[in-house]
């Protein structure tokens, strides 16, 4: 009986070291993924470009803020299967050119992101997670729960904010200078969204994108009617 208590213990402590040791190897070896493989496209680290030059140089969105950007389901399925979500790439003039009515982009100078495996995927997406630059962002935001028509999602988000002419709600309808946004519900945290909208300078000192001084109830319409964008439909 005593053999038997001694073992059942050696169960029960093994069970209690081994979960955040193993945590802390999948952690390491999950930041060596994105140090071998991400690094070069990607700011880990922050903080984001302060020059125009900076900018145009970035290859890929920084991702020192990452957990607080992004949700991690959908960063894991997006690992193992990319799909584009700039259609223009990361800055737009390198990758337009003159078309018969207007711009039209050169998807021949845009690369494909690279696929991870499903194990590879999960470590990147927990590594990432842990990345929380711009906690203090965060936690001024409320997003209460709610929902929006589309139909009066669509007149805030393009007649009265003007957002229609960078971003897509649909595959084929909307903007292309900046991330189509008919997936943000599903990809984006909604206190994210909500602070990127108040003030994206605040994320990215020399964006492109206009701080149109929103106020907080429209930016609740905005994040409701991104949410509601994910479920599909039409946009009207």
């Amino acid at each position: 009986m005593k053999r038997l208590m001694m073992v059942l213990s050696g169960f029960v402590l093994s069970a209690i070291f081994s979960g955040p040791v193993e945590n802390a190897r999948a952690g390491e070896k999950g930041m060596e993924l994105l140090m071998s493989r991400c690094a070069s496209c990607h700011n880990l680290h922050g903080p984001a470009p302060t020059t125009l030059s900076g900018l145009w140089a970035r290859k890929g969105p920084d991702m020192f803020y990452a957990g607080n950007k992004y949700r991690k389901k959908w960063l894991i399925s997006w690992l193992e299967h990319p799909v584009r979500i700039r259609p223009a790439g990361m800055f737009y003039a390198d990758h337009v050119v003159p078309g018969p009515e207007r711009d039209v982009i050169d998807t021949s100078t845009l690369k494909a992101h690279m696929a991870l495996s499903p194990a590879d995927a999960r470590l990147a997406a927990e590594a990432l997670m842990s990345l929380r630059g711009h906690d203090d962002l965060i936690s001024k935001e409320t997003v209460p729960p709610g929902s929006i028509s589309k139909s009066m999602g669509a007149l805030v988000f393009d007649k009265f904010l003007g957002c229609i002419a960078c971003h897509r709600i649909e595959p084929d309808y909307g903007g292309l200078s900046g991330p189509e946004l008919y997936t943000a519900g599903d990809r984006l945290r909604p206190r994210f969204m909500a602070s990127y909208i108040r003030s994206p300078q605040a994320w990215d000192p020399k964006i492109w994108m206009p701080n149109k001084h929103v106020s907080d109830s429209r930016i609740v319409q905005l994040v409701h009617y991104l949410q509601a964008l994910s479920k599909g439909g039409s946009h009207g």
